[in-house]
């Protein structure tokens, strides 16, 4: 245990080991730099089976290897590779065993622009891939909205270009603020949160809003929560991000883009003083058609004036006219009816060569003779069961034991029902069941003369 790095050697010549060395080295180094933040170029990555990643972080002028352990590095949401810039923040140690300097990272981000468009690329590349870009998706804006939710923060210009566009030129549409954060990593859960609630309100249009700003401003916007947020909604959304030169993973996953905030609120409010403008020269065009038609049957009706004659002579025409065009409307009928009729019958001969129709009909007729002969057939077989039937019936009734027992005989049955033919299935004191020709009657067997009986002599 070292218990003051600082301390000076002893004037008396204090030999250290190379652990103790290293050791004072290593605990002076992570006391001094303790929270760093260190820029440069990654080189020399490795990505050991451990899941912890090192590599080296140099510039023009020198270099420094640096470990990023299991647990920061999946933290990092850029993916690591040879050449990228980078910022990252840890202490500056020494690994003991082999005496190197190198510095324990526990964040990692992206450095400068470049850094941010090579995430930008690889997250729009992703996406498109996966269709999120096509055409297909895109959802038609209303042509007259009622209900327009803004996604936007509630200060700042942004949200006043956008109501002052409205008021000018739609002032009836219904305008709902959903506010959050812009800008930040707080800023992604928020827009994601308030896309969602937005969504679920039933607005005719959204507009997802924010002024210009630097790439590292906008960033949120280029998030994939953010941009498979909009992509769920089912409402249509107008992207409204930063200038018209900005442009962000939102602006292509969105329905419509709109270069600023101002674009995209003129995009969903209708041009009220155009539409008066139209339907003021609808309304002048419906009054010019108006007076022309007036002014023509006028004419008309002047001219008609000037033609009368008595009524009486314009009816006999006119009745006369009537017959005339009777007679000729019943024979173009008529022409016309023979014609067509000629033409059903060619095309229904033609249809009997080749439509299932005539097979139908064949099946048809086959059917209803099958259905006329069925009654009868049924009848017939009926008939000649019953005959057969009363034949039978007769022919029982001549062997049928119930004949035999109406001319005195009876049927001894036994407890199961079964006839007695013999007298050993019988035994003494066993109750039978006399079946007669009218009745029945419960009889005992006294004796069945089976067993011989014994007479004393002596008696």
């Amino acid at each position: 245990m070292i218990k003051d790095p600082f301390a000076r050697l002893g004037l008396d010549r204090e030999v250290l080991t190379v652990s103790q060395l290293n050791g004072r080295a290593r605990v002076l180094l992570e006391d001094v730099f303790t929270n760093i933040w260190v820029e440069g170029e990654i080189s020399n990555l490795a990505r050991p089976a451990s899941g912890h990643v090192y590599f080296t972080l140099k510039d023009s002028g020198a270099q420094v290897r640096c470990a990023l352990f299991r647990n920061n590095a999946a933290r990092v949401r850029q993916a690591l590779k040879d050449g990228l810039a980078v910022k990252v923040r840890g202490k500056v140690s020494l690994f003991e065993g082999r005496g190197d300097y190198q510095l324990i990272l526990d964040t990692v981000e992206p450095a400068g622009d470049g850094a941010l468009r090579l995430a930008f690329d690889a997250l729009k590349e992703k996406l498109s891939a996966e269709g999120l870009f096509s055409a297909e998706r895109k959802v038609a804006l209303p042509l007259h909205p009622r209900r327009i939710g803004i996604i936007s923060s509630p200060t700042g210009a942004v949200i006043r270009d956008i109501i002052s566009v409205f008021h000018r030129r739609a002032p009836n549409i219904e305008l709902t603020l959903i506010p959050t954060a812009v800008q930040g990593r707080e800023a992604i859960p928020q827009i994601v949160r308030a896309l969602k609630l937005a969504d679920a309100r039933g607005f005719d249009a959204l507009i997802l809003a924010r002024g210009g700003g630097s790439l590292e401003d906008l960033w949120c916007f280029n998030e994939e929560a953010v941009a498979r947020a909009i992509d769920a909604c089912v409402t249509p959304i107008v992207s409204a991000v930063g200038h018209e030169t900005d442009v962000s993973i939102s602006d292509f996953v969105a329905d419509v883009r709109a270069p600023t905030p101002s674009a995209a609120a003129e995009l969903l409010a209708p041009d009220a003083s155009h539409l008066v403008r139209q339907v003021e020269n609808l309304q002048r065009r419906l009054m010019m058609l108006m007076r022309n038609r007036l002014s023509h049957s006028r004419l008309r009706l002047e001219g008609m004036a000037r033609r009368l004659r008595h009524p009486g002579e314009r009816l006999r025409q006119q009745a006369q006219r009537l017959d005339d065009l009777d007679m000729r409307l019943r024979r173009a009928f008529e022409r016309s009816l023979n014609t067509r009729r000629e033409r059903l019958i060619r095309l229904e001969t033609r249809l009997a060569g080749q439509h299932p129709g005539r097979q139908l009909a064949l099946l048809r007729q086959r059917l209803d003779s099958l259905a006329e002969r069925l009654p009868r057939a049924m009848r017939e077989g009926l008939k000649a069961r019953r005959l057969q039937l009363q034949s039978q019936v007769q022919t029982l009734q001549v062997v049928s034991p119930l004949a035999t027992l109406g001319r005195g005989y009876s049927i001894l049955l036994d407890e199961r029902g079964q006839a007695i033919r013999n007298a050993a299935q019988t035994h003494t004191g066993q109750r039978l069941t006399a079946r007669l020709g009218e009745g029945q009657l419960q009889v005992r067997v006294e004796d069945n003369h089976l067993t011989p009986v014994t007479l004393s002599l002596l008696d």
